[in-house]
C-alpha cells in the first residue's frame, strides 16, 4: 500500500502539506509559494527526519527551487518546539513566534528567535502572507496564522488556542476567559463560516461547525 499523502489542500497559489509528529499527535504544517518555492513550516513540533520527508514531497509542488524560509511556533509548549533546533540547523530559515512566547521558546531550545510577532502583523514572504492573530490563555504568547484565500476559505493554524469541539487548555478562569474573548472576538467575529481551522492536534473543522457551540463552551469553562 502507497504511504499516505502528505498533501491536504492544493490551493491557487500555495500547497498545504500537513504530518502527525510524536506520541501526542502533533500536526506540522507545510506552505509552499508556487510561483516562488518559499516554504513555511508551521510548528516543528518532533521527528525531523519526518518533517524532512514532508518537505521532500513538496519539491514537486513547485517549478521553482522549494526553499524552507521560515518556521512559525504557535506557542511556547515543549511538545511543538522539540524538533526546532534540528530544522533550524537544516536551513537558515527564518524563525518566528508570538513576542510573549518568544522568551521561553529561546531558553528552551537555545535558539534565538529572529522575529516576535504582534496581534495584527503580517508576515510576508514572495508568493505567501500570513495574518497573525495573538490569542492569549493556553500560553502567553500563543499566535494563530491567517492565510486568506481569493474566491475560496480561509485557513487559520491555530495552535492550541482553538480545536472542533472547544478552546485550548487552560488553567484557572482569567486564562479561560480571556481565551475565549479572544476567540470569539478575533475569530469567530471577522471570518465566516466556511473558514477552515487547522489545530495544532487532530482533524480540521470550520467556524459553521464550532459556532453555534461557543455558548456551551462559556458556560462550561473549557
Amino acid at each position: 500500500m502507497a504511504p499516505q499523502s502528505s498533501l491536504i489542500y492544493d490551493l491557487p497559489a500555495v500547497t498545504v502539506r500537513r504530518i502527525a509528529v510524536s506520541e501526542m499527535s502533533n500536526n506540522v504544517y507545510l506552505l509552499t509559494a508556487k510561483k516562488s518555492g518559499i516554504q513555511v513550516l508551521i510548528d516543528a513540533a518532533d521527528d525531523a527526519a519526518a518533517i524532512r520527508g514532508m518537505i521532500n514531497e513538496a519539491t514537486g509542488d513547485t517549478p521553482c527551487s522549494p526553499r524552507l524560509h521560515a518556521v512559525l511556533t504557535t506557542h511556547q509548549h515543549w511538545d511543538h518546539i522539540r524538533a526546532l533546533p534540528e530544522v533550524a540547523q537544516d536551513s537558515a530559515a527564518e524563525l518566528a513566534a508570538g513576542q510573549d512566547d518568544a522568551a521561553a521558546i529561546e531558553r528552551e531550545t537555545n535558539l534565538s528567535i529572529d522575529r516576535r510577532l504582534g496581534h495584527g502583523e503580517t508576515v510576508q514572504y514572495d508568493g505567501m502572507a500570513l495574518d497573525v492573530i495573538h490569542l492569549s490563555g493556553h500560553t502567553p504568547g500563543s499566535v494563530a496564522f491567517v492565510y486568506p484565500v481569493e474566491d475560496g476559505p480561509t485557513h487559520i493554524f491555530t495552535g492550541d488556542s482553538l480545536f472542533p469541539g472547544g478552546v485550548g487548555k487552560t488553567w484557572n478562569e482569567t486564562d479561560f476567559s480571556q481565551l475565549i474573548d479572544d476567540v470569539e472576538t478575533r475569530i469567530f467575529a471577522v471570518y465566516d463560516d466556511d473558514t477552515i481551522i487547522h489545530p495544532g492536534h487532530g482533524d480540521p473543522t470550520t467556524l459553521g461547525a464550532e459556532r453555534p457551540q461557543l455558548p456551551q463552551w462559556r458556560e462550561r469553562g473549557w
